[in-house]
């Protein structure tokens, strides 16, 4: 499960990318990784930019329909949406100013299937002391509160992107040297334990139960190089996505970024509806 496998007939792939920066991955290659890519809908985390900050290939590349959520803050945080389907509508608020202005979120509506793109919360803070941590919990509470109404809707849901916690010992390298260390304290696990409660399912561990599965490295050290890394890149499912789910999937041998992309392989039927190209764009949702 190193890479992403080949795509099946009638499938529809969904990738999620912390590309750190997209305009530094943009001089990396990502505009030729997106074309290349097989996706259907492609959500990445840490932005870092604003549109108008984007060179056109990355602003508006060729085939593909892109949703943009950058953060208030220049050059922090932000999300964007690259789709070939047509999406209904994108969310990007949760309603409460002080998650929202980071632009973490999107919630793009296709057909019953709600696929929500995510860039969670850092726990450590600027000085490293897990200052952050209240708030990477309270994310994480608003989140699954708002996603298990649209569960209890009736909608199918996936959850894509860079969770910031790896959630057991076998998701990272050296469990036992970072049990004080944001991204596996007991606290930022249990979160995940809620969800995992919930229903949710962690799709990669359907297809690999096994060690030695990372999708974040350190830079330092030849980190990755050694696959001393953390699994903290996830995609969940609730219950009803679980049927139509084909494949799950790490690439770490995408380069670009510190992170690495992951993804799902869902049969088309998982919309509810016919999967029509996009035709024009669809307008994001406003903000509340």
């Amino acid at each position: 499960m190193g890479e992403a496998p080949p795509k099946r007939p009638g499938s529809l792939r969904f990738v999620s990318w912390n590309v750190n920066g997209l305009r530094a991955c943009g001089r990396k290659g990502f505009a030729r990784w997106l074309a290349a890519s097989e996706a259907d809908l492609v959500g990445i985390q840490e932005l870092r930019a604003t549109p108008d900050d984007l060179d056109p290939e990355l602003r508006a590349p060729p085939g593909w329909h892109p949703f943009f959520r950058p953060s208030e803050r220049p050059g922090y945080s932000g999300v964007a949406l690259f789709s070939r389907l047509a999406v209904d509508r994108v969310e990007t608020s949760l309603g409460t100013p002080r998650f929202d202005r980071e632009g973490r979120l999107q919630i793009a509506h296709l057909g019953r299937l709600v696929v929500a793109n995510v860039y969670f919360p850092k726990g450590s803070g600027t000085r490293r002391d897990n200052s952050r941590v209240p708030y990477k919990l309270a994310f994480y509470r608003h989140l699954f509160h708002h996603l298990e109404g649209l569960r209890r809707a009736g909608r199918r849901v996936v959850v894509m992107g860079d969770f910031n916690t790896a959630h057991r010992e076998i998701d990272l390298a050296r469990p036992r040297q970072n049990r004080r260390t944001s991204g596996f304290l007991p606290e930022e696990r249990a979160e995940l334990d809620r969800w995992l409660r919930a229903g949710w399912v962690d799709a990669f561990r359907l297809f690999e139960p096994g060690p030695g599965h990372y999708t974040w490295w350190s830079q330092r050290l030849g980190a990755r190089a050694r696959n001393v890394g953390w699994r903290i890149d996830l995609v969940l499912v609730s219950p009803p996505v679980v049927p139509h789910l084909r494949a799950a999937w790490i690439a770490p041998g995408v380069q670009g970024s510190d992170h690495c992309p992951v993804g799902v392989d869902v049969h088309r039927a998982v919309l509810g509806r016919s999967a029509p190209r996009a035709r024009g764009r669809a307008r994001p949702t406003r903000r509340r």
